[in-house]
């Protein structure tokens, strides 16, 4: 495969161009080679790195955890722990936020079931967000 631009490397990782070059700018991409006319010139190996990317970031890593996960890959002859642990972190952030919003979604349903066809002076969801006490969950 010959060099790409940023546009087609664009296209073809899912990766918008000010995200590429700004991937670029905190060093999770190296910077590729210039053209003559001073375009960027990306490799099959640089669309893998940013699909790569874009898929982390997708499962919600953050940026220096992508960085960790880019440097094991980098060396793949290393143990997994350190990538084992970071997607562990991740599942129990994960996890918590389904509890957060199955709260969420408790408390909405609450709030659609006592409000019915009423008046706003007798309406549930304006008398719960008026007065956090009246939540039914505490956390969310």
């Amino acid at each position: 495969m010959k060099k790409i631009t940023i546009g087609d490397a664009a296209r073809k990782s899912g990766v918008k161009v000010p995200t590429i070059r700004y991937y670029e700018s905190i060093g999770l991409l190296v910077p590729p080679d210039r053209s003559e006319g001073n375009q960027r010139c990306y490799e099959p190996s640089d669309l893998r790195r940013l699909s790569f990317i874009r898929h982390a970031r997708e499962l919600g890593f953050d940026i220096d955890a992508i960085r960790t996960l880019l440097t094991l890959q980098d060396d793949p002859h290393q143990s997994c722990a350190s990538a084992d642990g970071i997607a562990k972190a991740r599942l129990i952030e994960v996890e918590q936020r389904i509890r957060s919003l199955t709260a969420l979604k408790g408390e909405l349903e609450l709030m659609v079931e006592g409000c019915g066809h009423g008046r706003v002076e007798q309406c549930r969801v304006i008398e719960v967000l008026a007065d956090h006490s009246q939540c039914a969950h505490v956390h969310h």
